[in-house]
């Protein structure tokens, strides 16, 4: 990868989630993203370092801002990572890297301040539905866990993005067979959050769950394994579990519209649903997310898009250093 020479310093991006680290650079000013790279998280005590090993590996050494989504919320100087081992101090990662300015904002944050850029391509819309101009928009997504945030039109006329930990919310099932997975899920967890089942881990707690419910023995599977036999339909637990995410994700997005008044529409992330391509389109997703009794028809207005733009959460991240909306610390 060719060294950057350019002057003023590019500033650099960050999006951390519980497996991946990526990093890319932008001049700011709307420029385009560049040099993006993806690290293991595994690989790194702390983000300093990953950080460091990738402006080393792109040839960059004069940043002096940055912009860092994170998978955890933000409250303080110090950050413990909810889904990897990272426990950092903010202040003293800026001075390690030698930055001027660090903003850090919780994954779904950026990914938010990026909806309002998303549009053609960038966007795959699943089901019936128009935005309704300056609503409220929803975002969820499945990955490693669970993301959830929000954008509001604030009174001056500015997009407000709202992080939350809306993936830790109850597990709300919806029918019987649902009901029979959260009883299995409690005898492990005495909390079932949505993130338990709409997720990578959701994935495999899904599996293992069907099958004690259909008496077999479930094999040593992680999520990817869980998605590919779902999707060649070459095992029956999987593909239930497959299929459960997609209605129970439906669900779960469906209860942040109705919470939100989100008829801005709801967008869906994470790398989870990136990889099913076609299949989601296709499940139950839509159809969950429109069964809601009395207000099935104020559901069918609300458009819900699968995002399919490339590291979303950076161009947030780029839209945050350039409008200074996120907390410097």
């Amino acid at each position: 990868m060719n060294p950057i020479h350019s002057d003023p310093a590019p500033h650099l991006l960050g999006d951390i989630g519980g497996t991946n680290a990526r990093f890319a650079l932008v001049m700011g000013n709307g420029s385009p993203i560049t040099h993006e790279v993806t690290l293991p998280t595994g690989q790194f005590p702390d983000l300093a370092a990953a950080a460091s090993a990738y402006l080393q590996q792109v040839g960059q050494t004069a940043v002096r801002q940055a912009c860092i989504a994170i998978a955890n919320p933000i409250d303080g100087d110090l950050l413990k990572m909810t889904n990897n081992h990272w426990q950092f101090s903010i202040e003293a990662t800026r001075q390690s890297l030698g930055l001027d300015g660090l903003l850090m904002l919780n994954d779904w944050e950026a990914m938010a301040m990026a909806a309002p850029a998303l549009n053609g391509r960038d966007l795959e819309q699943i089901g019936p539905g128009e935005p309704v101009s300056n609503a409220p928009k929803g975002l969820i997504g499945p990955g490693t866990g669970l993301g959830v945030s929000s954008l509001v039109r604030s009174r001056q006329g500015d997009w407000v993005p709202i992080a939350g930990e809306g993936g830790h919310v109850s597990l709300s099932p919806t029918s019987e067979r649902e009901a029979d997975i959260l009883r299995v899920l409690w005898q492990t967890y005495p909390h079932v959050s949505a993130e338990r089942v709409i997720s990578g881990m959701g994935l495999e707690n899904l599996y293992r769950a069907i099958c004690q419910l259909n008496g077999t023995e479930p094999e040593a599977l992680v999520a990817a394994q869980v998605s590919e036999r779902g999707l060649a339909a070459s095992d029956v637990a999987c593909e239930e579990a497959l299929a459960c995410m997609c209605s129970m994700l439906g669900n779960a997005a469906a209860n942040l519209a109705l919470t939100l008044g989100a008829r801005g529409g709801i967008y869906i992330g994470g790398g989870v649903i990136g990889r099913l391509g076609d299949y989601f389109a296709r499940s139950g997703f839509r159809a969950a997310f429109e069964a809601k009794g009395r207000f099935a028809s104020y559901m069918q207005r609300i458009p819900t898009y699968v995002i399919r733009a490339e590291q979303p959460a950076l161009i947030g991240c780029a839209m945050a250093l350039d409008v200074q909306t996120a907390r410097p610390y």
